[in-house]
């Protein structure tokens, strides 16, 4: 069948290979509670008429907001999308203020939250807010209504008739943008955008009938439910994780093949296992690190040298192996995108056989742009892979990466000026991520264009590559570099207290709390010196000449990041402004 619009998924899976668990939920938080596909499809079917009886009509708007992934948010977007509606998915951990914005800016009518605690965030923005008409939950949560109280059976003619009308070129959703600063816009996409992309991911990730993925990345986010779409059209189960915590005991519970992740869950993991490491017996600690230091060396392209491979094999039978056990046993792949991975990370964990592939892309491109192969030697470290089959990429005069695909948006809502201005005069989508092609067609993300600084001495720095580098050291949590129309480079640093305690005890340091610890001369010795066997990779101009520890580590709550755990960085700049004029009042080193 032709599916040409998102809510087609469904009914592909239906006719191609129907599932038992389309969906999958810990409702309980014992047992999985499983929705087939024709369950899926009755239950949207069902809410459409409940959402057409309310008077909503096509080009309407509803919000959809929860803590975590589950059915129902899956069956309100194939309900809204199949009779002309748009699905503005938000954040559940943004602002009131930023709420009330997006509210308004998108002339919201309904919305749909998944919880009590977002109840009690919600309720004095959106009373004070008459155009929207009605919240529905999908707890049962007193004073507010039940999503099931929309569900209707009736005659599905009238539903039918609507859903035929629906063009792929008509708008699906709104995505407003986290946004490093100033308001969020309002990213318009297509069902034709998004079901471009889709089959375009279904080429690449390749998963095969009933082999399951866990979802727990925010669905709000395109990454995330692009992917969750591939899985569907592909007819692969999808597990929910209950949330973060569980994340780690559902893998292994459901012995999932594939998941997406972000950059920093995977720091977490490695850490996890350096953690283990390091209370292990003397002669197996070293067989640890020496798997460790192969797998860290080792070419995964192909061209690593038979005694190479041989020893990898040793290492996989000593260590690696228990890696992937302790992931289910199952993994096919970790598909990692929305922050700069670490190379190293890719390095090691495709040489563990965990295979780990970046992919690139934006909102404004939903969102898919670029991504490693899944294949034998089709990873490349340090690189966002090969551009998907519809994606034409090409550079500015100043690497700037610009796109003409099918997946690029429609536009901004309600913002004819950023949207002239995000496109070139012969309409290529202008990313604003510098980057450059590699001999082999491989995509390599140098620095964001407006993240780019210019020291006093005239000379670019690109941020993102020297904080990527730093933070290899397990001791460095979060770190941002700074120095615009400075004479040298500064970085602000949070350490990861976790390494930092044990460090402070394997050297008899009696510091007991945070305050001590980035206190104390001998651990800001230690990072410094961190910080210079670092600064060896990058030029004179571009090396950390000086850094400040500090206590608190940086958060969505807290303003320091967007989100997508992407970093705030006029905030932190802001933020922090009176240590940053420190390092070039100061003229001492520390």
């Amino acid at each position: 069948m032709n599916s040409s619009r998102i809510f087609d998924i469904l009914e592909h899976q239906l006719s191609t290979h129907a599932l038992e668990d389309t969906f999958a939920r810990r409702e309980d938080k014992k047992s999985w509670t499983k929705y087939s596909t024709q369950q899926i499809i009755d239950l949207s079917h069902q809410l459409s008429v409940g959402l057409l009886e309310l008077g909503l009509k096509k080009g309407d708007k509803i919000a959809i907001i929860s803590s975590t992934n589950r059915p129902e948010w899956h069956i309100t977007d194939i309900a809204t999308l199949q009779i002309g509606l748009i699905n503005v998915p938000i954040y559940p951990t943004i602002s009131a203020g930023e709420y009330e914005y997006i509210f308004q800016h998108a002339e919201i009518q309904y919305v749909f939250i998944s919880d009590r605690l977002l109840a009690r965030k919600l309720n004095p923005v959106i009373s004070n807010l008459p155009q929207i008409k009605g919240v529905y939950s999908f707890d049962n949560i007193e004073g507010i209504k039940h999503w099931k109280e929309l569900l209707k059976d009736s005659e599905l003619n009238e539903l039918y008739k609507l859903k035929s009308e629906i063009k792929e070129t008509d708008t699906a959703t709104i995505i407003y943008t986290s946004g490093t600063t100033g308001q969020p816009k309002g990213v318009m996409l297509s069902h034709y955008n998004i079901m471009s992309n889709v089959k375009d991911c279904v080429q690449v990730v390749q998963t095969q009938f009933e082999e399951k993925a866990l979802s727990f990345l925010p669905l709000c986010h395109v990454f995330e439910r692009i992917l969750n779409y591939t899985y569907m059209y592909s007819c692969s189960p999808i597990y929910f994780a209950d949330g973060l915590e569980s994340i780690a005991q559902n893998i292994v519970d459901v012995r999932v093949q594939y998941f997406a992740t972000v950059p920093r869950l995977i720091e977490k993991i490695y850490e996890g296992i350096l953690r283990k490491a390091r209370g292990l017996p003397p002669f197996k600690k070293k067989i640890f690190i020496w798997a460790l230091r192969l797998a860290e060396k080792t070419p995964i392209d192909g061209s690593a040298s038979l005694w190479s491979k041989i020893q990898l094999q040793i290492a996989d039978k000593l260590v690696f192996k228990k890696w992937r056990e302790a992931l289910g046993g199952q993994i096919k792949a970790i598909i990692c995108g929305s922050a700069p991975l670490q190379a190293r990370m890719a390095q090691i964990f495709n040489n563990a056989q965990i295979p780990l592939i970046e992919g690139y892309g934006l909102t404004e491109t939903s969102p898919v742009l670029t991504v490693n192969p899944l294949k034998k030697y089709g990873v490349r470290p340090g690189s966002v892979g090969v551009t998907l089959p519809s994606v034409h990429i090409k550079f500015a005069e100043d690497g700037e990466i610009l796109v003409n695909a099918p997946n690029v948006m429609q536009g901004y809502y309600k913002d004819k000026e950023n949207t002239q201005a995000s496109f070139t005069d012969d309409g290529w989508l202008k990313t604003g991520d510098i980057g450059y092609f590699t001999d082999e067609q491989y995509l390599v993300i140098t620095d964001r264009k407006k993240e780019l600084f210019k020291t006093s001495g005239g000379k670019y720095v690109a941020p993102a590559v020297l904080e990527n580098k730093m933070k290899e050291s397990p001791y460095i949590e979060q770190i941002v570099v700074v120095g615009d129309g400075e004479k040298f480079v500064s970085a602000l640093i949070v350490p990861n207290f976790d390494f930092l305690e044990k460090w402070c005890q394997e050297n008899h340091l009696s510091l007991y709390s945070k305050k001590e610890m980035i206190e104390s001369k001998e651990v800001n010795n230690y990072f410094f010196n961190i910080v210079q066997q670092m600064n060896i990779h990058f030029s004179k101009v571009e090396q950390i000449k000086r850094i400040a520890l500090l206590e608190n580590e940086w958060t969505i709550e807290g303003g320091e990041l967007t989100a997508t755990m992407k970093t705030k960085r006029k905030y932190i700049n802001n933020k922090y402004k009176s240590i940053i004029n420190s390092f070039y009042n100061n003229k001492e080193n520390i």
